[in-house]
């Protein structure tokens, strides 16, 4: 699911920490892969991503692949906006996985040689954008020391990286939708439709504001959270960048991502904050070179600040993406954290930025390798069955689309913009014995290691 989903937060307030000039990472792409001479992983060490592609036309294409609208089909608001799961979803789960006492500090662990954190003021960085931010930009000048305003400024910069990344392979546009949201906030969905590459492609920008329900508050106290607010309210801003893309070809994977913070202020005017994330992968075939470009390019991310995140938020990944209905996983995973908020604001922050940079270098390469792949209908048809289940994970289990379903007033729209334009269900479908779609499906019900 594309909108924003955040667990519990620490007991312990947290102070405003003090502004710190991080690491600008670039080119976590890496190496290639097993082979040496897989993905071009050199090509995305530019830090604007500035590299021209093929777009992808009709040699790419079956004349049997053709894409026909099936039994789900939207129309193009549907993927406008994160509005309301933007909000909602931070407050929907109800199962904490694990805490996330992994990110204490390792004694000797490196620390990294600090480069500035932006390259100009706000409003030259905002030039860049897909959009002006929800916030004023004189208001970021002002409070750009403040991590909501670092963070602001980091899932922006995220949403246009990879936008102008997917156009440029695609030779589409994205549509720009700018929203408002009266209870204060509000966020920039950007959504290409039907284009040469993507079936639909939405990046969603949101960041909200405002005071939790009682209801809310009590999800959060039944976790083990005690939360004292002033009169019965709690003030809160919540903020993130989210993503999911459908490619026609059943060749490229679908693929998600999602990087948000949550702060809370308690009645005596301390804050509690918390960071959560993650990206992960869906493809219809199992392609082993691709698995270990993008999970290693995670994995080298995830280096950068601790040697156990990429294995626990791996596993992570792995439990929540899981249809158990079906008794296999949505797809062969990513990272997936929550609850972040150790062993400091600023070091959590350094490794959300890393993660964020990684959704071109950790994806396009994939996407460019297979943009000319032909197809069958058969396979067509399987991919159309794997988006299906893709549907059925986000409709019945996501808890930001539950959440946000039972929510008067909110932008459903919103809440189901990580839906394929089409999916199909068959009856009793199996796959043949060791055809490629069983060797799929056998990875999706036994997770594997894929670095």
């Amino acid at each position: 699911m594309a909108s924003i989903v955040l667990l519990t937060a620490k007991q312990t307030a947290q102070t405003r920490a003090k502004r710190c000039l991080g690491p600008r990472l670039k080119g976590l792409a890496g190496a290639g892969g097993p082979s040496g001479t897989f993905l071009p992983g050199k090509e995305w060490l530019s830090s604007g991503f500035s590299l021209r592609f093929m777009s992808h036309g009709a040699s790419g294409r079956s004349a049997a692949g053709a894409t026909s609208r099936g039994a789900l089909a939207f129309s193009g608001a549907a993927a406008v906006t994160a509005a309301a799961a933007a909000v909602v979803g931070f407050l929907a789960n109800s199962n904490h996985f694990q805490r996330a006492e992994m990110a204490t500090k390792i004694p000797g662990h490196a620390k990294k040689n600090p480069e500035k954190e932006d390259e100009g003021s706000i409003a030259e960085r905002c030039r860049g954008f897909m959009s002006v931010p929800v916030t004023d930009i004189s208001v970021l000048e002002r409070r750009k020391d403040e991590m909501s305003t670092r963070m602001e400024m980091l899932i922006m910069e995220t949403q246009a990286d990879f936008c102008k990344a997917l156009e440029k392979v695609d030779g589409g546009t994205f549509k720009v939708d700018k929203w408002e949201r009266k209870e204060g906030g509000g966020g920039i969905s950007c959504v290409m439709q039907d284009g040469k590459v993507f079936e639909k492609a939405g990046v969603n920008v949101s960041v909200v504001s405002g005071y939790l329900t009682e209801e809310a508050a009590k999800q959060m106290r039944s976790r083990g959270k005690v939360l004292k607010g002033k009169d019965g309210k709690l003030p809160f801003c919540a903020m993130g960048v989210s993503s999911v893309i459908h490619p026609k070809n059943p060749h490229i994977p679908t693929v998600h991502f999602n990087y948000r913070y949550f702060e809370i202020e308690e009645e005596d005017g301390s804050k509690q904050w918390w960071f959560g994330g993650g990206t992960d992968l869906t493809p219809v075939y199992i392609d082993k070179e691709d698995a270990f470009h993008f999970h290693n390019t995670l994995k080298e991310a995830c280096d950068k600040h601790h040697p156990k995140y990429y294995a626990d938020f791996k596993k992570w990944c792995d439990r929540y993406f899981y249809v158990r209905h079906r008794g296999e996983t949505r797809g062969i995973g990513g990272i997936f954290f929550d609850d972040l908020d150790a062993p400091d604001r600023e070091e959590v922050f350094d490794f959300v930025k890393s993660c964020a940079r990684t959704v071109v270098p950790c994806y396009l390469p994939i996407v460019k390798k297979h943009l000319n792949d032909s197809f069958t209908q058969e396979e067509k048809d399987w991919q159309q069955v794997r988006r299906g289940r893709y549907v059925e994970f986000n409709l019945v289990y996501d808890r930001g689309v539950k959440f946000g379903l039972a929510t008067p007033g909110s932008r459903i729209e919103s809440i189901l913009m990580s839906l394929p334009l089409t999916a199909r269900w068959e009856y009793m479908h199996e796959p043949a014995k060791g055809s490629r779609e069983a060797e799929m499906l056998e990875a999706l019900r036994n997770p594997k290691e894929w670095v």
